[in-house]
């Protein structure tokens, strides 16, 4: 007789907060009633002794920026590396490397523009111009007056945690004088206060609109800066003097074609299943903006969420399957990849695939972005030494 078929297990590396936030236990009901196990992984502890694991969902984000710092997230991120080093076949939703780029808004920014070089037209994408600044030890003015315009919006580097959402909008070089480095600079484009959020789960995505920053006049004037918290502007249930329209402003959404091109885009480059996307329309050209890209978002406003993410897990776990039943097939598909448990995308180590994403055919598909470990690395999974640059 043949041997039973081991259930497939998904294990968890979510905080409490998070699963509460998106009624985990949904997801989780999901998964049992269909035969699936459902573990939280602690990583105080030796992950292999709390099971086998077909596939993680996780948000380490945390872990990931306090790694550069903190020997003891560090230690935590590394034995769910080594876990994944020696369990090849285990997917990871998402892939650590690509995280990296996207806690960094200044790589992250620098992705978009890649992408941005493939999007033609007037109907294309594009990311506004941005500037890093590392140190107040240089020219802000004239690094400003070569690459930007005012009013000037300006954000932390690391796009995670309290102190993410703690901008500003300069409107003048004398402003600049209050900039505190490490921070990008980004062009403010006006958009009518109105924000399109777009939530990724595997290959849905779903589109929730939200108010924004007011319009303002172009160019330098005498406005004071303007210190807000993002998250008290883009809400759903946000009511700021700072995100109210004029009366007249008519607000047109971006079309589907160019949303799909943003989402298409980023999961081929990236290699991501579970993030969201902020764009804008420029109300003085009509072309879309993209302005933020964010590993695992909060989904609110997205009907059935925990339906979504099942219907991809499924969906992974059954490739899974009929690739561990056809070894035969193809050899090369089922060799360890240069780091085992994950698959290289170019010299961006992500996690396999999980899915056949769509890929336009009009245009070629967008060069992966290459992290350079030697110039702003959050941490070297691979390396003994923790590196950082904040």
């Amino acid at each position: 007789m043949p041997a039973l078929q081991r259930r497939k297990t998904i294990g968890l590396c979510l905080n409490e907060k998070k699963k509460r936030k998106l009624s985990f236990h949904i997801f989780e009901e999901l998964c049992r009633s269909h035969g699936y196990d459902v573990i939280d992984i602690d990583l105080t502890q030796p992950i292999s002794s709390q099971g086998t694991f077909d596939l993680i969902i996780h948000k380490i984000s945390d872990l990931l920026v306090e790694a550069g710092q903190d020997l003891a997230s560090h230690h935590l991120v590394q034995r769910l590396q080594v876990y994944l080093d020696t369990h090849p076949y285990t997917v990871l939703l998402d892939p650590l490397p690509a995280l990296h780029i996207l806690l960094d808004r200044f790589q992250s920014y620098r992705l978009l523009h890649k992408l941005e070089s493939y999007s033609q037209g007037s109907s294309g994408i594009f990311s506004p111009p941005c500037v890093e600044l590392v140190t107040k030890n240089c020219d802000i003015v004239a690094l400003v007056r070569t690459h930007l315009t005012f009013p000037i919006i300006c954000k932390t580097r690391v796009a995670h945690g309290p102190r993410s959402h703690q901008m500003s909008l300069i409107f003048n070089e004398g402003g600049l004088s209050e900039v505190t480095p490490p921070c990008v600079l980004q062009s403010f484009i006006n958009h009518s206060a109105t924000l399109y959020k777009v939530f990724i789960v595997g290959s849905q995505h779903f589109v929730v609109q939200r108010p924004s920053l007011r319009n303002f006049p172009l160019g330098p004037t005498d406005q004071s800066t303007i210190f807000f918290d993002s998250h008290q502007v883009s809400k759903a249930e946000s009511c700021s003097y700072l995100s109210e329209p004029f009366p007249s402003t008519e607000v047109v959404p971006p079309l589907d074609s160019v949303v799909n091109q943003v989402v298409q885009g980023l999961q081929e480059a990236l290699g991501m299943s579970l993030f969201g996307v902020d764009l804008i329309v420029d109300m003085q050209t009509g072309r879309v903006a993209v302005i933020d890209v964010n590993a695992f978002p909060g989904y609110d406003g997205v009907p059935g969420f925990c339906s979504a993410l099942f219907s991809h897990i499924s969906k992974i776990l059954n490739i899974t399957d009929k690739s561990a039943a056809t070894p035969s097939e193809s050899s090369e598909a089922h060799q360890p990849s240069e780091h085992p448990g994950q698959q290289s995308l170019g010299s961006l180590c992500g996690t396999r695939l999980s899915d056949q994403w769509p890929r336009p055919m009009q245009t070629p598909s967008p060069e992966i972005y290459k992290k350079d470990i030697n110039c702003s690395p959050f941490i070297n999974l691979h390396a003994r030494a923790i590196s950082t640059d904040w």
